[in-house]
């Protein structure tokens, strides 16, 4: 499997969507198309695995980020790691994110959402309340934007720009549940 799933990414950047067929990844992966089609039904199926893959790694990166003990990791790491963090050309990541979305509908982000929350539960203290509303709008907001942005290239967006943006967000929201939870408030 991590044969195929190697060479389905290197055509896929090499070539793109348009060239990238089951038989080309038997053949870069150095296996039958018979083996190919016991792992996978398709090409989609392939291309699933690969966005799933790489939404699990992200949502490992960011967990590690959150439970950082040393408390010098912040909402700019996260950014950056959702940002920087996925292997490969946008157009790849898309071709992914597409796929990934096609075979999981939308509650693909709501499963990682709660997988995540699952993993960070009862590990870690905030300086402000997490409820589910919250937490929601936290961990869909970034996603969600840059998800829009890899989809509307001609915006030509400056990457180190939409950064600071969605830091400013993130940190805004996260002061004014810090200031609504706040004595007096």
């Amino acid at each position: 499997m991590e044969a195929i799933l190697e060479a389905a990414f290197q055509i896929l950047e090499a070539d793109g969507l348009a060239k990238l067929t089951t038989s080309r990844i038997a053949e870069r992966a150095g296996v039958s198309i018979g083996t190919l089609y016991q792992y996978f039904r398709d090409k989609d199926a392939i291309l699933a695995a690969m966005g799933q893959r790489q939404s699990d790694e992200m949502r490992e990166k960011i967990t590690a980020i959150v439970l950082d003990a040393s408390g010098r990791a912040g909402v700019r790491d996260i950014v950056r790691a959702l940002m920087g963090g996925l292997q490969g050309s946008p157009e790849t990541r898309m071709v992914l994110s597409d796929a990934l979305f096609r075979s999981g509908g939308e509650g693909v982000v709501g499963r990682q959402h709660l997988t995540f929350l699952d993993s960070i539960s009862g590990r870690r203290d905030f300086d402000f309340p997490l409820g589910k509303e919250s937490a929601f709008i936290l961990t869909h907001a970034v996603i969600y934007l840059l998800r829009a942005a890899a989809a509307e290239p001609e915006l030509a967006l400056d990457p180190a720009v939409l950064e600071d943006e969605l830091v400013h967000l993130m940190e805004s929201y996260i002061a004014s549940l810090a200031a609504r939870a706040a004595p007096g408030a």
